[in-house]
Order: C-alpha cells, then sequence, then structure tokens
C-alpha cells in the first residue's frame, strides 16, 4: 500500500473525518496553501441568473403584508471561517464536540512550529469554515477571539482581520478591540473608528477613543478626554505623551524625539508612525512586521519583513521573491548577499544554462538555509529547475529542493545520493515502508511511523466524537516536541496524521525534519 498500512481504527475514521488517498492511485499534488489560496484572485464567476417570475405588477390590496420576524443571536453567523470545505477537505463539524475553553487554551499555547508543512496545518485550522462549539453564540466567539489572536501573532493580519469582520466585530467589546488592532496595523482604523463614533459603547480604552475623536476631526472632545485622562491617571505616561503629541504637533516641532516604550500596543505603534518618529519592527512581535511591506518602508526593511513573515507560513512564496529581485543591491553582507544570490540565480534559470545553474544553485541554497526560508525558495523555483539535468554539488541541491517541494513524489524517483537518509527520504516521499532502520532518534522515528503508523488512541477518538480541530491541535504540539527531539512525539504525531487520512502533511512533515534538521 503506497500510503503506508492504517490501523483498523483510523480506517473506520477516515470515511466521516477525511478522504485517504488510496494505494491505487498516487497522492494528488496538494492544493494552494491556505495563505496562497487567500492571496489569488478569485476566477470570475457570472452571476446567477433572477428566476422568471410571473406576477402582477401591482398589489391586490393595500392592506401591509404580513411580516414575520425572529430574534438574531448576537449578529454571529452560524459558521466562521474563510476557508470552505471544498479547499480543506475538513467537515465544518472540526470544533463542535468540544469545549470552547479547551480550544483556546490549546490554541493560545500552541509555541511557534518550525516545520512549514505543520505552519500550513495550523492555519488550515484556523481558517477553516466551521460550526460552533459547545456554547453556541458565546462559544463561537471566545473560540473567534483565540483563531484571530492566533494568526495575529503569527504576521498573517490581513486573514485575521477578515475573520473577525465575519465574525462580526461589534458584536461584543472583545472582537471590537482586535477588529481595532488589525486595523491600526493594516492602516484601516478609519473603519472601527467610525463605528466607534456611532456606538462609543463598544469600547472603554481611552487611547483608542481619543485617537478615534482626533481622527474624526472632533479635536475638542480628543482634547478633553486626553486632559481628563492625564489629571486623573487613567493611561500609562508614555500613551499620554505619545497622545500629546499628536495632538498637539506644534506645540513639539522641536522638542527631542521620545523614547521608545517599554510595551508596545497597535496604537502606541501607529500613533509614533503618525507624529514621524516610526518605529523598527524587527525587535517586536511578529504582527507588526507587516506594516514595513508598505512601499512607504525601506526595501532592506520590506525584505526582513517579508524573510520574517514567510518563515512563520504567513506570506506567499512569491511575494517574497518578488522582492528579492525587485531592484539591484546598493550594498553586500547580510541580506544582501542573499539578494544577490538569489538574483544570479534565478538570471542563470532564466537562460537555461545548466552550466550557469550549477554555479550560482549552491550558493543561492546556502543563503537560503542561512535566512531559515528553503521551503518557499523550493517551493517557487522547484517546477522551472526540475527541467534542468544538473550534475554534483548543484544536482543535489535540485535533489533537495524537489523533495521539499509539492513534487516530491516525482522527484523520489531521480537517480541521485545526497547521503545515508536517502533510502529513508525515498521511502517517506512514496509513503512506502522504508527498508531498514536508519540511525538517530528522529530518523527511527520517522522510519516507525511509515513501518508500522500508532495513531494515539485519545485523538483518533476526539476526530470520531466531532472533536477533529482539538485532535489536530494536540497532534501540532507534538509535532513541534517531536521536531525537538522528543522521538515518541513525533512518532505519534506523524502515526496520528497518517491514520486521519492527513498523509500529504504527514510526507512533508518528515521530510522537513530529515533535511532541515538532520541535513547531510
Amino acid at each position: 500500500m503506497r500510503g503506508g498500512p492504517v490501523t483498523s481504527l483510523g480506517s473506520a475514521l477516515l470515511i466521516s473525518v477525511l478522504p485517504l488517498t488510496t494505494s491505487a492511485e498516487p497522492i494528488p499534488k496538494p492544493p494552494l496553501s491556505v495563505i496562497d489560496w487567500l492571496d489569488s484572485p478569485s476566477p470570475l464567476m457570472p452571476l446567477p441568473r433572477a428566476p422568471d417570475i410571473r406576477e402582477p405588477a401591482v398589489a391586490i390590496t393595500g392592506a401591509a403584508p404580513q411580516i414575520t420576524t425572529r430574534r438574531l443571536e448576537q449578529g454571529v453567523p452560524e459558521r466562521v471561517g474563510l476557508v470552505p470545505a471544498t479547499v480543506t477537505g475538513m467537515q465544518p463539524d472540526i470544533w463542535a464536540g468540544s469545549a470552547a475553553g479547551a480550544l483556546t487554551r490549546l490554541i493560545g499555547d500552541l509555541p511557534d512550529l518550525d516545520l512549514p508543512a505543520g505552519n500550513a496545518l495550523l492555519f488550515t485550522l484556523l481558517l477553516a469554515e466551521a460550526t460552533p462549539p459547545q456554547g453556541g453564540a458565546r462559544a463561537q466567539e471566545r473560540l473567534t477571539g483565540a483563531r484571530v489572536e492566533k494568526l495575529m501573532m503569527l504576521g498573517a493580519t490581513d486573514p485575521a482581520l477578515a475573520l473577525v469582520e465575519q465574525a462580526g466585530p461589534t458584536s461584543s467589546a472583545a472582537l471590537f478591540a482586535l477588529w481595532t488592532d488589525l486595523s491600526l496595523l493594516t492602516g484601516t482604523e478609519d473603519t472601527p473608528c467610525g463605528v466607534l463614533a456611532r456606538a462609543p459603547h463598544l469600547s472603554r480604552d481611552l487611547g483608542i477613543r481619543i485617537f478615534c475623536a482626533a481622527r474624526g476631526g472632533h479635536w475638542q472632545d480628543a482634547a478633553l478626554l486626553l486632559g481628563s485622562a492625564r489629571a486623573l491617571s487613567l493611561l500609562p505616561r508614555e500613551t499620554l505623551d505619545v497622545l500629546d503629541r499628536f495632538l498637539n504637533p506644534d506645540l513639539f516641532e522641536d522638542a527631542a524625539p521620545l523614547p521608545i516604550p517599554r510595551s508596545m500596543d497597535p496604537l502606541t505603534f501607529r500613533l509614533f508612525e503618525t507624529i514621524g518618529e516610526p518605529l523598527p519592527t524587527g525587535p517586536l512581535p511578529r504582527a507588526f512586521a507587516v506594516a514595513d511591506l508598505r512601499d512607504i518602508a525601506g526595501w532592506k526593511s520590506q525584505l526582513e519583513a517579508a524573510e520574517r513573515l514567510t518563515r512563520a507560513g504567513a506570506l506567499p512564496d512569491n511575494r517574497l521573491l518578488g522582492l528579492y529581485t525587485d531592484r539591484k543591491p546598493a550594498a553586500s553582507g547580510g541580506i544582501w548577499d542573499r539578494v544577490h544570490a538569489v538574483q544570479q540565480f534565478d538570471v542563470a534559470l532564466n537562460t537555461g544554462s545548466a552550466e550557469a545553474i550549477e554555479k550560482t544553485l549552491p550558493t543561492a541554497w546556502r543563503e537560503m538555509r542561512g535566512a531559515g526560508i528553503e521551503v518557499s525558495f523550493a517551493a517557487a523555483f522547484y517546477d522551472r529547475l526540475s527541467q534542468i539535468d544538473l550534475h554534483g554539488a548543484a544536482a543535489q541541491v535540485q535533489f533537495k529542493m524537489g523533495l521539499l517541494s509539492p513534487a516530491y513524489e516525482e522527484t523520489a524517483a531521480r537517480d541521485v545520493s545526497i547521503g545515508p537518509l536517502t533510502p529513508l527520504l525515498r521511502a517517506v516521499a512514496r509513503g512506502e515502508a522504508p527498508a531498514s532502520a536508519p540511525g538517530g532518534a528522529l530518523p527511527h522515528a520517522i522510519h516507525d511511523a511509515f513501518t508500522a503508523p500508532a495513531p494515539r488512541a485519545e485523538w483518533i477518538e476526539m476526530a470520531r466524537t466531532g472533536r477533529l480541530g482539538e485532535a489536530l491541535l494536540g497532534t501540532l504540539g507534538a509535532l513541534h516536541d517531536g521536531a525537538r527531539g522528543d522521538s515518541r512525539a513525533l512518532r505519534d504525531a506523524l502515526g496520528t496524521l497518517r491514520g486521519l487520512g492527513l498523509e500529504d502533511t504527514a510526507r512533508r512533515v518528515s521530510l522537513q525534519i530529515l533535511l532541515l534538521e538532520h541535513a547531510e
């Protein structure tokens, strides 16, 4: 069986949870990642034609028609999510059997995943269209808040903003606060400010109310609120100082720059930018890096922000590579060496010359590995690179790139060796049981997961009872521990992914661990 043996428990579950690739058919190419899918323009669809309703042009009587009314459930939609089941492959009931409190804790406690395939699965979970967990509208609100906060932490501010807007940002003060923060980070703060002007009860944050009053042209109201906040010490001194400069720029025209605050929030960050003292985003949480992707930021800042977001899976691969080739570097060292190496390789690849590619590919690969973005590099370039016959070190890099790309299964047929792990890499890429166990704890765990997969019974039972999302969050936590050296956690996680039919994720995670964590 090409997908490897699957336990009977897992097999019974696959029918109701996720489709499993059979041994008779190769795994189809995976669809675009969720972030790539969201970033791609939707194809134009013909609008549906209105039905031909034949009825009189006027009413029969002048009496008012009967109107049926029903109470709305606090404005929260039945399903919240940006990506439909046709894209994710997951049924909308992935959260239905779980408690909202358990889900919010799992999402909040999940550490940063260093594996691109793990991040891809996490984004799929966070953005999947799904029904609420136990507890109805209130539970939906809590889960949505946790999903939005996690997306923001990962730097995926645009999907996070779209998700909270779909959920109804005015349905609660908590969602409105998230909406405001995301709008400040993306430069669309006028929309929530306009809503706040009409519904002041949505926020008790004096800083936001002062900022929005000023943005709306109500300077006297803003000044009055600022004076009250200063007199009663209702805001930190650092926030009061930057708000004062925002409202009274003429009074501080020759003043020294303000000290950088010890803690940062989107409002303070936006205020510093507004008064002409923009802050570097490097030391700040990942969500702030989005501000440096704008054209008003310097090219170096854009490149550094794009690399940071790409490592987290929050930016499509082509966005970073487009920045790399945007213009000629005017300096050397650090990020400029990466830019130069990618540009040299891109030029060589466009010529189709194997000799030129063999000279430039190893250097570009070394630079990409140093930045931790080799998977994105492989995904963006391998389709074109696979058409060229290479030799020596360049052929080995080409083989590694293919195994890290969506074309990993076809790449496994190439007659190239990159060391003792090559047989295991080939077997994993094909979903076959490896012939022999390699040395090392993690390679051995991967060998076991593809020889005799043993899903963790607890997670399989969760998936059976409408708690698939909860089970996959636990699996992602185990993947994180496994990539850091916990071989038992890795074996359990891979076995569970295969048992649930997530064969592509299991293979890609394994290949990434073998090639990135155990590079030869």
